[in-house]
């Protein structure tokens, strides 16, 4: 290895090291790398506005430690399970003319398949207002607020009071996590406008890839049987505790 390396090479192999380590130190990557410490601090910054990494004092931990990931990083994660929950919830959606859609990859997955001509949509996802706006005859309006570089996305206080104003007919969104007593996301921002969203709206339908299942983040927006369908790709086995609790609304198949 050497200073002449691709950089995206240095990427996966920086990604693959913390993965398997979970942190490291610019020193030991270096190491690893056999360049300079000066050339991985580079790396580093730039893949932590990838949302691949978050730079700590002296080096940086993996992704999946980090608040918000970069939207287009989950959307090249698990794309196809993303693929197959959008798949199976495209013909089951009610019937709506105001739809919120939060800033979620899979949310996005589902919304550039689906005929919105002369609907409103509400969200607070950047990439997914700029991708509709280039549909006709579609009204999209996006909530103000400070976007978060990491997720393209608004959250706070600005859109939740923009929320207040709305009656909408759907809600489509995802989650950080789901167990059994509810969904999770890993911020209260996060947290607060799609709990805020839920309130405002009149149905509700939760999209989760199997990779959603049992991981465990502090911030619980709703309970699962508050959902009118909640469209998953995972498999009965996974989803067996689930419905031994009574949950009749979780759609696999």
């Amino acid at each position: 290895m050497a200073e002449n390396m691709f950089t995206s090479e240095r990427f996966k192999i920086i990604a693959e090291y913390l993965k398997n380590h979970n942190r490291a130190t610019v020193d030991e990557l270096a190491k690893l790398l056999y360049v300079s410490p000066a050339t991985v601090r580079r790396d580093l910054n730039e893949m932590q506005k990838l949302g691949m990494i978050q730079r700590t004092h002296g080096g940086a931990v993996y992704a999946d430690e980090v608040d918000e990931v970069n939207i287009f990083v989950r959307i090249e994660n698990n794309a196809k399970d993303k693929e197959k929950t959008a798949s199976l919830a495209l013909n089951r959606l009610p019937p709506f003319n105001t739809v919120f859609i939060d800033n979620s990859s899979t949310a996005l997955a589902l919304s550039e398949r689906m005929d919105f001509r002369y609907k409103t949509i509400v969200t607070n996802g950047l990439q997914l207002a700029v991708k509709l706006s280039k549909k006709n005859d579609v009204k999209i309006i996006f909530l103000g607020g400070v976007i978060q570089p990491s997720s393209l996305s608004t959250n706070g206080s600005f859109a939740s009071s923009m929320l207040e104003r709305f009656r909408i007919d759907l809600m489509l969104s995802s989650c950080a996590s789901i167990r059994l007593d509810g969904t999770y996301e890993t911020t209260p921002e996060t947290m607060q406008i799609k709990h805020d969203a839920f309130l405002r709206s009149d149905k509700h339908i939760l999209l989760a890839d199997k990779n959603k299942f049992g991981y465990s983040y502090p911030y619980r927006t709703q309970k699962l049987g508050d959902y009118d369908a909640i469209y998953t790709n995972a498999d009965d086995s996974l989803l067996r505790p689930f419905r031994e609790q009574g949950l009749t609304n979780i759609v696999n198949k």
